[in-house]
């Protein structure tokens, strides 16, 4: 994890280093607050740096290595609020922001900033995969509230979809990254292992980035992470109309829970969603709670892993 430890200076990093000891495998998310102890966020637990408060100096440093002493080269990423570094982790980013006709221009005085680990879980996606394939692939909606491991699942059923597993061929699989989670490229370049027949659309906006994709690569498969936005639904539905299936995940507490969200009206009134596939909270990431079809009815659970 030397791209992530790389960002800190020599005294927060060795006793970072030393309070992660050898569970990388667990850690989530590394939260750094100006003046405030460090929080480290583990799947099952959270625990804080209390002698570690960064300092103004000690901020200015990570900005600097973020980004390699150029704050013009980081516009876009400061005006999102995130930049993705080498090995696919996103740091987020907070502080004042500076607006110009209401609209986000760029943030200043960065005083906030939250590390969130990727990492490949190679089989992640081997327990939902029964749900999603039934002699062609499913349009299916994964849901979760944040750290439930959506994108670490739908990452992990790119990889199996686009390289074939037991009698199922490789599929040719087109990627909407916009936020550079699924694949985490650099320079367009993933750095993560998506399969044999995938294609990315990286930091494209998911709305205009679906049908760019359908015209331009003509997948048959289209994975799409966090949708939410009218725009969203509208491009989804179009793509769907095409003929591809649509494989996406969504924030959201349970199935209840989205049905009364006006934007999904039309999703659940044309009975989009073959498969609707709830994560937990309570449990580690990436466990199933619910499985539904296209009609709602909860599925029976099926057993064992498929043997990729």
């Amino acid at each position: 994890m030397e791209e992530i430890m790389r960002l800190f200076p020599n005294e927060m990093r060795q006793a970072i280093l030393t309070k992660i000891g050898d569970r990388w495998g667990s850690l989530q998310e590394i939260r750094i607050r100006l003046f405030q102890p460090v929080e480290l966020i583990f799947d099952r637990t959270m625990e804080w740096l209390p002698m570690l408060k960064p300092s103004k100096e000690e901020g200015i440093f990570i900005i600097n290595q973020l980004s390699e002493f150029s704050l013009y080269r980081m516009t876009d990423e400061l005006r999102e609020g995130y930049i993705t570094i080498e090995g696919g982790h996103r740091v987020g980013i907070a502080g004042r922001v500076n607006t110009s006709d209401g609209s986000v221009k760029a943030l200043q005085y960065i005083t906030f900033f939250n590390i969130r680990i990727a990492k490949q879980k190679i089989g992640a996606a081997r327990n939902i995969l029964p749900y999603m394939y039934d002699k062609s692939y499913m349009n299916t909606l994964i849901v979760g509230p944040p750290q439930t491991g959506k994108t670490t699942l739908i990452r992990d059923a790119t990889r199996i979809i686009a390289t074939g597993w037991k009698n199922v061929q490789a599929h040719k699989v087109g990627v909407i990254d916009e936020r550079s989670e699924i694949a985490g490229s650099i320079n367009g370049i993933p750095q993560h292992d998506l399969g044999y027949r995938t294609d990315v659309m990286d930091a494209c906006p998911k709305a205009d980035g679906m049908m760019m994709m359908v015209r331009s690569m003509s997948p048959e498969v289209l994975v799409v992470d966090e949708i939410g936005s009218e725009k969203d639904i509208a491009a989804l539905m179009e793509a769907i109309n095409t003929g591809v299936t649509v494989i996406c995940t969504i924030h959201g507490k349970d199935l209840n829970e989205l049905i009364r969200r006006p934007s999904l009206q039309m999703v659940f009134k044309q009975r989009v969603f073959e498969r609707i596939i709830v994560l937990d909270r309570t449990r580690e990431p990436s466990q199933i709670r619910n499985v539904y079809d296209q009609n709602l009815k909860q599925m029976i659970q099926k057993s064992g892993y498929v043997h990729i």
